[in-house]
């Protein structure tokens, strides 16, 4: 078999910062990889999507969204295309485990000797402070049959991809439910934020994405009727590559962003099904669960929440594509997709000096999250600030995105210069309560905590989403656009800063457009 000559463009990879290699990996070792294959549509879709974001916003129903069926029929991966990677792998002794042309995605399981004889590459062993992994240095590589063909390949490294946006306040310990102080329940900011009453999220599913971790179901009815939420809604847990529900028992590690999630969603949309993608943390593992949720035709999401992310710079340009075109798929089947948008700040936690936003909320076609300092008097919002508790209390991300360019939603939203030619994407583009401070009242693994970061804010605008599309009886779905041309429906944020952005009047990279008023959105979408 003749050596594969043609990179894969953006699948470029170098060891972490501070990695040590342990030597070659063991070539009999198995694991399975993700190919993603391009669309049959070529760009269609991106302009399909592109003239969705031009559109101006007008009555409900101005925009034609697709079916799953639909979608697949037009912009999925063609049969021809996934049988020769099919061809390609048992020329290679790799067996297809899976084949999804909606997610343009072929799954192929074996040896480490025989994924490096079909994709050019040494797989080796890393030690790294966080952790020892699988990884490879230099692209990945595929023969002429297929250069054109595959535009990823996915999980030949299995390095933690992303972190989880959340913060656990610093004071916290049993909560008081009805006791008078500062945190909330997701009920008690709903109510702040004037979240529509008419409904509880009934036929609506919301989609979260997990990457570690996993949620107790007696924690979750203890929790729903001790802040009187009545039935509990409705979870269930969806495996993705081999990952499962799978509580640590640790309400400081991953189950901590599980449980928050669910609860902040839970609480404020309780009649919404709530689907959990479980996934590993890597950018396969990512990757799948998105593709596999946007696609998912038994539980239908209509809106997804993200709660982990990292920085730009720590992705290969072929995963960000990948995710951004999920993404864009999720707007032609008029899913919306909420991001945090980080929790450290301008810098995004790179030690380089320079400002930095975090992926995936970066991506034009989410809902980048960010976070707010909030305080209430009564039923009312007092006070309302930039959450930004310094370098080790965490502060809202936001800024310009280094790769995405300005879509042109944000074009008189006043952007800050982009920091590269092809950049200028403005991050976030809305806001909610994230201050520890200030934060979420939750349980998690047995335990009444308080919880914040921008983790707390994606679940809370999904649901919000979720009761929109109830009461509208239509998904929304990608919704950037109408909410730029509705600035009023939010509170604006103008005091405070994430390090090297300043809030002011109007959209800017610390809180967007600002904290919503949950009715004037619905009435704006």
């Amino acid at each position: 078999m003749a050596s594969p000559k043609n990179p894969v463009p953006g699948s470029e990879r170098t060891p972490l910062p501070g990695s040590r290699s342990l030597g070659a990996s063991d070539p009999d070792e198995r694991l399975e990889v993700t190919v993603r294959v391009r669309s049959r549509s070529g760009k269609q879709l991106q302009d399909l999507v592109g003239q969705m974001s031009r559109t101006q916003p007008g009555p409900a129903g101005g925009r034609q969204t697709l079916t799953r069926e639909q979608f697949e029929a037009a912009h999925g991966a063609t049969p021809a295309d996934m049988d020769k990677v099919e061809a390609f792998a048992k020329e290679h002794s790799l067996v297809v485990v899976e084949k999804s042309a909606a997610r343009r995605s072929v799954v192929l399981s074996g040896t480490v000797a025989a994924f490096n004889a079909a994709f050019g590459i040494r797989l080796e062993n890393y030690e790294h402070p966080s952790g020892t992994y699988r990884g490879r240095t230099g692209p990945v590589r595929v023969p002429d049959e297929l250069k054109d063909i595959v535009e990823g390949v996915f999980g030949l490294d299995n390095r933690p991809q992303a972190k989880p946006h959340l913060r656990v306040s610093r004071s916290h310990g049993n909560v008081q439910w009805h006791a008078a102080g500062t945190s909330f329940t997701p009920v008690q900011l709903a109510k702040l934020y004037n979240f529509p009453t008419g409904g509880n999220g009934a036929g609506q599913c919301i989609g979260i994405i997990e990457l570690g971790g996993g949620y107790r179901p007696a924690d979750l009815a203890t929790y729903f009727n001790e802040i009187k939420v009545s039935p509990a809604p409705q979870v269930l847990a969806v495996s993705v590559d081999n990952a499962s529900n799978h509580p640590t028992g640790d309400p400081n590690g991953p189950d901590g962003e599980v449980m928050l999630d669910i609860e902040v969603a839970g609480a404020v949309a309780p009649g919404a099904r709530i689907a959990v993608y479980f996934a590993p943390n890597t950018d396969r593992g990512f990757l799948d669960a998105i593709t596999t949720a946007i696609h998912d035709n038994n539980n239908k999401p209509s809106v997804i929440s993200i709660s982990w992310g990292g920085p730009e710079s720590n992705w290969t340009p072929q995963a960000m594509q990948a995710f951004n075109q999920a993404f864009q798929a999720a707007a032609a089947l008029g899913v919306t997709i909420c991001c945090a948008s980080g929790d450290d700040g301008s810098a995004d936690g790179v030690n380089d000096g320079q400002a930095h936003v975090d992926f995936p909320a970066s991506s034009p076609f989410a809902l980048a999250c960010g976070g707010t300092r909030l305080e209430a008097s009564g039923t009312s919002i007092s006070s309302e600030v930039v959450w930004n508790d310094g370098p080790n209390g965490g502060s809202t991300g936001g800024g310009v995105s280094q790769i995405f360019s300005l879509p042109s939603w944000q074009a008189g939203a006043h952007v800050p210069a982009a920091p590269t030619a092809g950049g200028g994407r403005g991050v976030p583009d809305v806001s909610g309560d994230a201050d520890p401070a200030t934060g979420y009242r939750v349980r998690v693994d047995g335990v009444e905590t308080v919880i914040g970061g921008t983790s707390a804010v994606a679940p809370l605008w999904a649901s919000l989403i979720a009761l929109v599309n109830q009461q509208k009886g239509r998904a929304v779905g990608y919704i950037n656009p109408r909410l730029y041309a509705n600035p009023n429906a939010f509170h604006d944020i103008t005091n405070g800063n994430n390090g090297a952005f300043q809030a002011g009047p109007g959209w800017d990279p610390c809180t967007g457009l600002g904290s919503p008023d949950g009715t004037k959105v619905q009435n704006a979408l």
